[in-house]
């Protein structure tokens, strides 16, 4: 078994992540300042409490851990354009010295090193579906630069790594992902929020603006595929199934069996028109593909929400 570092590992995607690892008879050690993550996510009943660690710390200053670790994974981030355009500094310092941190961390620990990027690096698309080759067309100086250079900042820093000490390193372009846990500041979670409580949608714009939606379980699978490959170049980890948000938000009203409607709102700057992944890289290299539809994603995640009277981080 192994030993893993997950920076960020309180929040969304590295409690799941967490999650499975623990259950597959991995230890854990956790970073998390808890600004965004919590450890409510963690379901303490049914861990090893030998085999998780949790250490309250923020990523960007030195690192109170032993190098001992064979994975070390990068998860921490500001996850919601509301927030990090507040705290910009906030997010580019995640973006480039939590990069560091972690990559000494794994360079003094030999260890496997995962960075989790995202789809944002390609910021508002020319090419459609995107590519892992597609350069991107992002704003360095707009609202939502300190999010998309932070990711790309970061991505060329674990090349430089790799290339300066033959670090072995694993680079995840996640595209949107959804589930239990997630905050109610993203699309899915604020639309189950509202449906279940019997209130109209508030759908951005026109709502023509399209997106692809991968659940939760499949993309903590790709990315443990990813670190059990062998592929040192960046891969795309989400569902190719594209839809509209005016669309999405009638699935869940459907799921939900919400008796409500859409309130539509002014769209945010430089909020893209398309977003889908070419995951030909990873069907063809990690043998991974989504196998959750939308419906029964959204379906798994009003059944969590309405579990709680509160929506948990």
């Amino acid at each position: 078994m192994a030993n893993y570092l997950l920076s960020g590992g309180a929040g969304f995607v590295g409690s799941h992540l967490t999650e499975s690892l623990l259950t597959d008879g991995h230890a854990v050690t956790v970073l998390d300042d808890f600004s965004t993550g919590t450890l409510q996510n963690f379901d303490w009943e049914i861990y090893d409490r030998d085999a998780l660690s949790v250490i309250e710390h923020d990523v960007t200053t030195p690192l109170p851990v032993t190098p001992e670790f064979d994975v070390v994974c990068h998860l921490a981030s500001i996850p919601t354009p509301g927030e990090y355009m507040d705290r910009p500094i906030e997010t580019l310092r995640t973006g480039s010295l939590g990069t560091q941190r972690t990559l000494d961390v794994a360079v003094e620990s030999n260890a496997i090193y995962l960075l989790t990027s995202t789809s944002e690096v390609y910021g508002d698309p020319e090419e459609h579906p995107q590519s892992e080759s597609y350069h991107g067309n992002v704003n360095p100086f707009g609202p939502r630069a300190c999010y998309d250079e932070g990711k790309r900042y970061a991505e060329a820093l674990v090349r430089a790594y790799r290339e300066e000490y033959g670090l072995e390193t694993r680079v995840a372009r996640i595209f949107n992902t959804y589930g239990p846990r997630m905050r109610d500041d993203r699309v899915i979670p604020a639309f189950v929020s509202q449906a279940v409580q019997g209130k109209d949608l508030t759908v951005h714009g026109d709502g023509s603006q399209t997106r692809s939606f991968c659940y939760v379980d499949d993309l903590v699978r790709g990315l443990r595929s990813l670190v059990q490959s062998d592929c040192r170049t960046p891969v795309n980890l989400g569902n190719p199934d594209e839809i509209t948000i005016r669309e999405l938000a009638e699935v869940v009203i459907d799921v939900a069996g919400a008796d409500t409607g859409l309130r539509f709102t002014k769209r945010p700057p430089d909020d893209p028109e398309q977003r889908k992944p070419d995951i030909e890289k990873a069907r063809s290299e990690l043998d991974w593909s989504p196998s959750i539809g939308l419906r029964e994603g959204v379906r798994r995640t009003v059944n969590a929400r309405q579990q709680y009277d509160e929506p948990r981080n």
